[in-house]
């Protein structure tokens, strides 16, 4: 099965600049690490110590966060379009 991550432009520096990546996976955490593999340096941003998600990322599986799925082993179909999105904090002075 394969998935469409999209990169946030804040993460494309270690993609070389590539948006969106074609990757196989049956979990979002498989997904999730094989694009560590293959980009070094993504893997330390997306997750914290203890292999879970950072606090602050928040990962989408068509539309739906994947916290209030089944997390990292959310099953990835064919052709899902998995979407990191860091959370973004601070308001209007």
């Amino acid at each position: 099965m394969s998935a469409t991550v999209r990169v946030p432009t804040q993460l494309r520096s270690l993609t070389g600049g590539v948006a969106e990546l074609q990757i196989d996976g049956s979990t979002v955490g498989e997904v999730l690490g094989k694009i560590d593999a293959q980009y070094p340096g993504l893997g330390e941003r997306i997750f914290d110590e203890n292999g879970s998600l950072r606090r602050f990322v928040n990962v989408f599986l068509a539309d739906e966060d994947v916290r209030f799925l089944e997390g990292l082993e959310t099953p990835v179909k064919d052709n899902q379009v998995l979407s990191i999105v860091p959370a973004v904090a601070g308001g209007a002075s």
